[in-house]
Order: C-alpha cells, then sequence, then structure tokens
C-alpha cells in the first residue's frame, strides 16, 4: 500500500504583471497557508519519502515553507509537472520506485483537483469527497492510498483518506 499526498501550491501573487506565469511567487496569504499546512502534516504525520514538485516559483515556494522536515525527503524538480494534466501526472508517478512509500506532488489546477476526483471514481460518495470534488483550493492537500504497484496507479485506483485546506484548518485551530 502507497501514500499518495496532493498538494495544490499555495496562493500566488499577480502583483507584477510583467512576470512570467512560472515565475509568479507566493503572496502574503499563500505563505500563511503553506505555513499552517505545514502545521497539520507535522500534527497528522504526514512525512514523504519523495516530493515531486513542479519547477514553478510558487510549487517551490510552497515546498520550501513546508520545511523543515524530520526525516528530509528525496525532492525532485519535475518539469512535466508545470501545469500538468492527470495523464501527464499519473505518467510522472508510474517511474515511482516500488521502494518509495509516501509521495508528496505538488502541483496546478486543473490537473491536481481532475486527478483527484479522478482517483477516487469507484468510491461511495462521502461529505469529504464531495467537499473535494466542490473545490480544490490553493495549498489543499488531498491524501489517498493507492494499492498496488506505482506502476498501474490509474483512476479509479485511490481511496481518500482526507482532505484538509488551509481556511478549514485555521478554521479548527
Amino acid at each position: 500500500m502507497h501514500q499518495l499526498l496532493l498538494l495544490r501550491h499555495a496562493k500566488s501573487s499577480w502583483d507584477d504583471s510583467k512576470l512570467a506565469d512560472r515565475d509568479r511567487p507566493l503572496n502574503e496569504r499563500g505563505r500563511r497557508a503553506a505555513a499552517t499546512m505545514r502545521g497539520a502534516m507535522h500534527r497528522l504525520g504526514l512525512a514523504p519519502d519523495v516530493v515531486l514538485v513542479s519547477p514553478a516559483r510558487r510549487a517551490v515556494q510552497t515546498l520550501d515553507a513546508l520545511e523543515p522536515w524530520d526525516d528530509t525527503p528525496l525532492i525532485e524538480h519535475v518539469e512535466a509537472l508545470y501545469l500538468a494534466t492527470p495523464p501527464q501526472i499519473l505518467a510522472v508517478l508510474r517511474d515511482t520506485p516500488e521502494t518509495v512509500r509516501s509521495v508528496l506532488l505538488i502541483g496546478h489546477n486543473p490537473g491536481m483537483h481532475d486527478l483527484a476526483q479522478a482517483l477516487m471514481t469507484s468510491m461511495p460518495p462521502t461529505d469529504m469527497s464531495r467537499r473535494l470534488i466542490s473545490a480544490y483550493p490553493t495549498a489543499a492537500l488531498a491524501e489517498f492510498t493507492i494499492p498496488g504497484p506505482w506502476l498501474r496507479v490509474a483512476p479509479g485506483a485511490g481511496r481518500l483518506i482526507r482532505f484538509l485546506t488551509p481556511r478549514e484548518l485555521e478554521r479548527s485551530s
């Protein structure tokens, strides 16, 4: 059984209209949300073996905000994750070695949202899955268990364990 953590990058700044999309940094709200998610991940013991991150500045800064780790994961900046579609994300995940138990993937919408929905297509609806289906806000984290090898990860293959959003975490603290 594998663990897949899908984290949408935190809120980015649109202040500088001259910046290319991939160069946009996090804004203040995004930095706070990423720090909130870091705290939740630590409290819940969500510690990936490998982090696969889009090379976009906002995704890398989201990763930076999750540090320090109790056990430092292997971090890979993966060009194919920049604005990736679900099939492109699945192709990256299928290259994950079987010895890797847990993967944190930091990427972008709509790909993250679409992939999360696709992974749970075989699950009966729950309040949590309905919340995920309705929106996948910035800095939201979905945790899935993936049975079988990474090589066979596919739509319908995941079981949604939790879906966390910074806003809900802030309300509950």
